[in-house]
């Protein structure tokens, strides 16, 4: 693929390893928002005449590009706030398996809104001890990370579309924030019940945004009777059940969602599978260089796939020289994280590991 600093200005000032806190601004993004901060300015109000058919472009967009055909796509500010909303209209007296080190923002309101909770333990041996939990504790719902956010273990995806096939009672909801973006995904045929993500980092699409995706009929099957008989007298569109207005209240944001279509159709064009290639190349160099300086976890060994997300070994002195040598990274758990997208290179990585290396 091409030399991305020109179309990413942020890459000339620094080596970026920190998409997993934030993608970047892209220039064709820049100048579309550009663009609809001066129509913003010339027309007022005027420019949202058409916004319900701009929304319905945007969902349309979304379902294409993660192969969400017979499904439905709702649309939501960030995941967080999505997933505290289908948590709200739930029978809180059903179980819910959780993996014991996933993101608070699956973990915390699951565990703050009275749900029975079980968990299995992010290691890896991850599908095995899912499975345990399942037999030990029959849990009505899974809710846990595609990608966990602090050392970037992947699911086998492979193994969701199994699970589901042996326990399609089962309702799997999924965060694919830290995964939507790299690589090429099927929703339809992904075993997954409901799927959310924000939009913010790995496709690019800037703060305030992101969606939700249902399986056929799941929309409807969880969509409290309460919704149903206020959406009697709502004022949304036939079709749209009243659940829909708790995800998308009031008025969404144009810019936001407009951008993340943008930088949706920008990944389209440079290829979904392009971008795989490109993200698994990268993450299997940064692997063995990596282990050759010994500064991974063990749990990381054994996994046949990884996503491009590692944490390794490194000190709050070691953080800050990174960033005084211009890498930026995050702090995570007892590490330092680094993540790789299609901008990166091998010199990136070969970059981190010399300044590491001057650590005294």
């Amino acid at each position: 693929m091409e030399n991305f600093k020109n179309t990413f200005p942020t890459l000339r000032s620094c080596t970026y390893l920190n998409t997993a806190y934030g993608g970047l601004l892209h220039n064709k993004l820049f100048e579309y928002r550009h663009a609809q901060d001066l129509e913003f300015l010339r027309e007022g109000s005027t420019m949202r005449t058409n916004h319900p058919a701009f929304f319905d472009e945007v969902r349309s967009t979304i379902a294409k590009f993660t192969t969400t055909i017979k499904g439905d796509v709702v649309l939501s500010q960030n995941f967080s706030l999505g997933f505290r909303t289908l948590l709200s209209g739930m029978d809180k007296n059903q179980k819910i398996l959780l993996i014991d080190t996933d993101y608070p923002s699956i973990n915390h309101p699951v565990l703050t809104n009275g749900f029975r909770t079980c968990f299995a333990k992010c290691d890896e041996n991850l599908e095995k001890n899912i499975k345990i939990a399942i037999q030990n504790h029959r849990p009505d719902i899974l809710a846990m990370s595609i990608v966990n956010y602090q050392n970037g273990l992947l699911i086998d995806l492979n193994f969701i579309k199994e699970l589901k096939i042996l326990h399609p009672e089962i309702l799997i909801i999924m965060d694919a924030t830290q995964f939507i973006g790299t690589r090429d995904f099927d929703f339809d045929n992904s075993g997954i019940d409901i799927l959310g993500t924000s939009g913010y980092k790995w496709l690019l699409g800037g703060y305030g945004n992101g969606f939700f995706l249902f399986r056929k009929g799941i929309l409807d099957k969880y969509t409290p009777d309460l919704y149903k008989e206020n959406a009697k007298t709502s004022s949304y569109p036939s079709g749209f059940t009243n659940l829909y207005s708790q995800f998308e209240p009031g008025h969404l944001d144009l810019l936001s969602f407009g951008s993340l279509q943008h930088s949706l159709l920008y990944l389209q064009t440079l290829g979904l599978p392009n971008i795989q290639k490109k993200i698994s190349a990268l993450t299997s160099y940064a692997k063995s260089q990596l282990l050759r300086e010994n500064l991974l976890d063990s749990a990381i060994l054994s996994r046949n796939d990884h996503s491009s997300i590692f944490t390794i070994k490194g000190d709050q002195k070691s953080y800050n020289f990174l960033y005084k040598n211009g890498i930026i990274t995050s702090q995570r758990g007892s590490g330092i994280r680094i993540s790789l997208h299609f901008y990166n290179d091998h010199e990136d990585i070969d970059h981190l590991i010399k300044i590491l290396k001057m650590v005294s």
